[in-house]
């Protein structure tokens, strides 16, 4: 059965914004503001202080999720906040979580390389372009995707060499047929 829960998703590709440090402490920005996205939206500054609010008067946390699956929590965000430049998380990866350890082996190769918010939209505007300005976003969850919508940010990973090369060159492979076969 498939339920419309009226969640919307964000994705977000990072440069050297995401590190997994130790094999399991990861952290970077899920989301940047002003940054147009595929969708042609741009989340605005503040968007996500209200929820942010919200979730800690409710002792409630941002969950971690593997690919915006509600089944497969990987990990914790320790930290989920907004400054200046959009909206900062840190965390860990669950060794004892099989999906956990299979993250952080791929997110070191580069096989995977983005992050993704899944949320409500509460307050949106439209530009004279006609991209959505987010102004206040619910936020749900933050997960580690394979094909984010940003796609001039990239992964960064701690360490060498030359499998890892070969992965992101094969990850931008896929990136590039991606891009193609969208514009088809």
């Amino acid at each position: 059965m498939d339920m419309d829960t009226g969640l919307e998703q964000k994705f977000c590709r990072f440069d050297s914004e995401l590190t997994v440090l130790d094999g399991t402490k990861v952290e970077g920005y899920a989301s940047v503001f002003g940054a147009c996205d595929q969708g042609g939206d741009i989340v605005q500054n503040g968007a996500y202080a209200e929820s942010l609010k919200r979730l800690t008067s409710e002792a409630r946390a941002v969950k971690m999720l593997w690919q915006h699956d509600p089944a497969q929590p990987i990990g914790i965000w320790d930290e989920v906040r907004e400054d200046g430049r959009g909206l900062y998380v840190k965390g860990r990866l669950l060794e004892s979580v099989a999906k956990g350890r299979e993250a952080a082996a791929l997110i070191e190769a580069g096989a995977i390389d983005g992050l993704s918010i899944g949320y409500r939209t509460v307050k949106a505007t439209k530009n004279t372009k006609g991209q959505r300005l987010l102004t206040e976003l619910e936020l749900w969850e933050v997960s580690l995707v394979t094909f984010p919508m940003l796609p001039s940010a990239r992964v960064g990973v701690k360490g060498d060499g030359l499998e890892r090369d070969a992965l992101r060159d094969l990850a931008a492979a896929f990136e590039d047929a991606r891009q193609s076969m969208a514009q088809d």
